[in-house]
């Protein structure tokens, strides 16, 4: 999938007409292919399967059918879409949920308008993207859950470079960095990612990050 914006298709998912409508302006201003807009959870799952976009852009707080419920059903059922929370709330409770129901990022709504450009880009490209402080909060939640020995073997259908980034990807960095770290190219990084989610049947990079904290890759050794 290329990431340059007019490729990108975008979902808004709000229940506030004036902030959704102003948010699919901003990205259309960008390039982006805004397909649709959803008023609540329900609208949210049914329009994104029809219209299948790249990025939905969720709101949480959505009445009958949370933002979080919203996420789990278009996530489990369309494994091409990826879903970026934008938020009010930055209460960690609220963002753990929401990347436990697969949430492939959160960022709040106080983020500037270039940012949320970005993160949407970033997020349509695979990158876990996450308002400041927030990814530190996830990954520590899942190393507190972490039951695996520390060092333990790397999975044996894996190869070793697929190790190498995966292990990586549970340290936090993004593509380029880890490209820049094993001085390959972004796109074979992106190659071994996919690969390794293929294999580990995971559908995005924070649950890829999750299964190598569990498996104790984080704390291996460069």
């Amino acid at each position: 999938m290329t990431t340059t914006a007019d490729s990108i298709s975008v979902m808004v998912v709000d229940d506030h007409p004036m902030w959704r409508d102003g948010v699919a302006r901003d990205l259309t201003e960008n390039g982006f292919d805004v397909r649709a807009t959803a008023p609540d959870g329900d609208a949210a799952v049914r329009i994104a399967r029809a219209v299948r976009p790249a990025v939905v852009l969720m709101d949480l707080n959505l009445g009958d059918t949370s933002g979080v419920d919203a996420t789990r059903s278009i996530t489990g059922s369309l494994p091409g879409t990826r879903v970026l929370v934008l938020s009010a709330s930055g209460e960690h409770n609220d963002v753990l949920e929401a990347v436990k129901a697969g949430a492939s990022g959160y960022l709040v709504k106080s983020a500037s308008a270039s940012e949320l450009v970005d993160a949407v880009r970033r997020t349509a490209a695979g990158d876990p993207v996450f308002t400041a402080g927030l990814a530190g909060l996830v990954l520590g939640e899942y190393r507190r859950m972490a039951d695996a020995p520390v060092g333990g073997e790397p999975p044996p259908q894996l190869t070793e470079r697929e190790t190498d980034v995966l292990r990586l990807v549970a340290k936090g960095l993004t593509a380029r960095q880890i490209a820049d770290r094993l001085v390959i190219s972004h796109r074979t990084v992106e190659n071994h990612v996919q690969s390794t989610l293929r294999k580990l049947q995971l559908h995005n990079r924070v649950e890829l990050a999750r299964y190598a904290i569990e498996h104790g890759l984080d704390r291996e050794e460069d």
